[in-house]
């Protein structure tokens, strides 16, 4: 009499046992969906609202980049004597604290694009101190000269970048 009773309690347990793991099963798969749903909306404000401020970053080093362009840079700075050394000197400056203006927006940029930033400001330097160096560069003048034939030659180190730029920016609003 004993083994049909525990018989019969488990074959009424069974059934219980099955339906609340079904139960546990279902609930555990909706809660981590309504997680992921969350989840997911909540990124997608975040990204809205972080997309203009994005933008805006992507704008500002577009200036830099513009503003740093060789051809553009020498004309609006002009050197303010013949020394080559001084205006040398006075437009890595000029590059230098334009990037310092825009340190922060490297946060809302990938790594690789301000990777490619910095490499197109540093090549930029370079064209500057390369063209100094030359023999026939004796006055500010020359310098800007030398510098401007070099950028009808070749594209500017800031070109690249602004490629690069628009490209990532295509991909964010696409």
């Amino acid at each position: 009499m004993d083994a049909d009773r525990i018989i019969d309690l488990f074959l009424f347990a069974i059934p219980s046992l099955i339906t609340g793991l079904i139960a546990y099963y279902f609930f555990k798969e909706h809660t981590k969906n309504e997680d992921g749903r969350r989840r997911y909306l909540l990124k997608k404000k975040i990204q809205v609202s972080a997309l203009p401020l994005r933008l805006q970053a992507y704008e500002r080093l577009t200036l830099f980049l513009e503003r740093m362009s060789p051809n553009k840079l020498l004309i609006r700075i002009p050197p303010n004597n013949l020394n080559k050394e001084n205006y040398e000197a006075l437009l890595i400056q000029t590059i230098e604290q334009e990037i310092e203006h825009n340190l922060t927006q490297q946060i809302y940029i990938s790594d690789k694009c301000w990777g490619i930033i910095s490499a197109a400001k540093n090549a930029t330097i370079q064209l500057i101190r390369k063209a100094s160096m030359l023999e026939k560069t004796d006055t500010a003048d020359k310098l800007r000269e030398v510098i401007l034939t070099e950028m009808m030659e070749r594209r500017a180190p800031s070109d690249a970048a602004l490629s690069f730029i628009k490209e990532e920016v295509a991909s964010l609003v696409n």
